[in-house]
């Protein structure tokens, strides 16, 4: 069977920047829905498309072509009280908490995730930027597993069992708690859970 639309891809990989140092390199497989679903990076799915078990390929990623550039633009400096305790570097929040109940988030788009990078006495220092931002990336893939999607799959634009791309974000469980991934690098699945503060 080879790769194509409304197929479901197991895909091992590893990810470096562009001196070859390991970002992550999970021991079980990213499993995605291919054909323009957003499970993986659009120039990934390009190079596997009608590709077959056992291809392996390696491919780098501009910043443009991944997490994009820096944007300085997303550091921002937020009043310590609007937030619970304890705060501690590299948690993360879906936009910023407002200092009154009912008030509008005080940032223009609350649907990003800020990284707490500095904590003070008074002041916060939040970075809505993915913490790859601005890299070129590295990755080699090697397909494990393909397989037809079922019709629900295809309606939810999701495989069953996926395992989304985690790069080195924090990676939430069931009760909010965060969870070491491997190589010491925290984990979150895109789209995975986040704390939401309103």
């Amino acid at each position: 069977m080879k790769i194509e639309k409304n197929t479901v891809v197991s895909l091992r990989y590893k990810l470096t920047d562009a001196q070859n140092n390991v970002i992550e390199e999970p021991d079980s497989p990213m499993v995605y829905l291919h054909g323009g679903y957003e499970g993986t990076f659009p120039k990934i799915e390009s190079l596997l498309d009608g590709q077959d078990i056992g291809y392996e390929a390696s491919i780098q990623l501009e910043p443009s072509e991944a997490f994009g550039e820096y944007d300085p633009e997303l550091l921002k400096i937020e009043p310590r009280g609007r937030f619970p305790e304890p705060l501690e570097i590299g948690m993360q929040f879906e936009g910023v908490p407002d200092a009154e109940e009912g008030q509008e988030n005080s940032l223009d788009d609350d649907a990003l995730i800020y990284t707490v990078t500095d904590v003070a006495d008074s002041q916060v220092i939040l970075d809505g930027n993915h913490p790859l931002a601005g890299m070129a990336l590295r990755f080699w893939v090697q397909v494990e597993d393909i397989r037809v999607a079922t019709e629900e799959e295809i309606e939810n634009r999701y495989p069953e069992s996926g395992q989304g791309f985690a790069f080195g974000m924090p990676h939430l469980d069931d009760d909010g708690d965060e969870v070491d991934g491997d190589n010491g690098v925290n984990q979150t699945q895109l789209g995975g859970a986040n704390p939401t503060l309103h």
